[in-house]
């Protein structure tokens, strides 16, 4: 066989193996060689590691590492509450006459089960929770991401702010990192972490929702007597049972507590609007309830008030109805203290813009015995500003 025939032979045989991927001959009489150098499967375990660590690399932003660095302080939070119902037949029961018969059975007691979701803030075992989620609990149940399950009580609670204060008994405990929610950004991207549905407890794991900071400062109409002001609002997905769990920015800072979603046309689900507790808000209140185990409100501020109509705004000369006239200041207040008058406008207090009465009395409620407040009003067509000491009431 010439030396030509071998050749092509050779070279069929390797193109049919498959372990020929380049050819090369320098001249008529020069040896065939081949390069299976390329070939996927010589490649070496620490090649193919290494192949696996570049594209998963890749895959890795700002966001999956906020995720895998909070998720362990994360936890889903199942209660059991002591609800009382009316009969509907109390009218019948709460006669003399058929009380004397079958007692009395107008109301009566049911067990109620709730879930939502709340963050350790600490590594001893503080957790923080909306009250509205625990506030009113018989016996509270806490899962954490490792499959633990921990029996949960109340450190101090406020309805009014609904904010929660919980705690377990265990230490080293994962926790989260509190951020400055007066520097949030709008636009900013956000990542909201819950237990929407009670999700959490088929895999032990929060579901996590991305979005961005839509807006700041909303002054949200009280609910149940809850006052939400200074909210942030967030398009990040927030559903039933998200309530009490962080909203985190890109760094791994919880800026505010998921708690409540706005509904419109009978839609039930998430429709984009969500509204979570600023973080130094929290910050202020968990400490008192650390400390004292409840919020001190116990101040009188001596003023009588009157949201704004156009009739008023006519006479005052203002661009809008936007704020409240002081319509009475009683003697040995905190209010006369400060010197605010009869017909004066309060425009702010602190950071709160004042829309109406409403407004106010939100507000006050944001504040406790001993602090001092600074009050913006319009008094003769000029802005001028007050402090005010919110004494305890004697």
């Amino acid at each position: 066989m010439n030396k030509k025939r071998y050749k092509i032979i050779l070279l069929i045989v390797l193109i049919l193996s498959g372990s020929v991927l380049i050819l090369t001959q320098t001249r008529s009489n020069s040896p065939l060689y081949f390069d299976a150098s390329n070939n996927h499967n010589s490649l070496s375990s620490s090649q193919k590691s290494q192949v696996d660590d570049d594209i998963n690399n890749s895959r890795k932003t700002a966001i999956t590492e906020t995720v895998k660095k909070v998720s362990p302080a994360v936890v889903g939070i199942n209660v059991t509450e002591i609800q009382q119902y009316n009969s509907p037949f109390s009218s019948f029961f709460n006669d003399p006459f058929f009380r004397q018969f079958f007692g009395d059975q107008g109301n009566f007691n049911q067990k109620v089960k709730e879930l939502g979701s709340g963050f350790i803030i600490s590594p001893d075992g503080y957790i923080v929770t909306n009250d509205h989620v625990a506030g009113n609990a018989s016996e509270i149940t806490v899962t954490l991401t490792n499959g633990k399950e921990y029996k949960a009580k109340i450190v101090g609670t406020d309805h009014s702010t609904d904010i929660c204060l919980l705690k377990i008994n265990d230490t080293n405990l994962p926790y989260v990192t509190l951020g400055n929610s007066d520097d949030v950004m709008i636009g900013e991207w956000v990542i909201a972490f819950g237990n929407p549905f009670g999700l959490f407890s088929l895999n032990d794991k929060p579901t996590v929702t991305v979005g961005v900071i839509s807006s700041s400062g909303m002054n949200l109409e009280p609910l149940n007597n809850r006052y939400y002001l200074n909210m942030l609002q967030t398009d990040a997905a927030i559903n039933g049972g998200n309530s009490g769990g962080p909203l985190v920015n890109s760094l791994g800072e919880v800026i505010g507590m998921n708690t409540l979603i706005y509904t419109a046309g009978g839609v039930q689900g998430n429709i984009g609007l969500g509204f979570a507790i600023p973080i130094n808000k929290i910050k202020r209140v968990i400490t008192q309830l650390k400390d004292k185990g409840k919020i001190d409100r116990d101040f009188n501020i001596g003023l009588r008030i009157q949201s704004i109509n156009d009739g008023i705004a006519k006479y005052y000369n203002l661009k809008s109805t936007r704020g409240v006239i002081v319509t009475q200041v009683l003697p040995n207040s905190p209010a006369k203290a400060a010197g605010i008058k009869e017909g004066d406008i309060i425009l702010q207090i602190d950071d709160y813009l004042i829309n109406d009465e409403q407004t106010l009395i939100g507000v006050f409620q944001q504040f406790t015995t001993g602090q001092t407040i600074t009050i913006k009003l319009l008094r003769d067509n000029k802005i001028i500003t007050k402090q005010m000491l919110l004494e305890k009431t004697s």
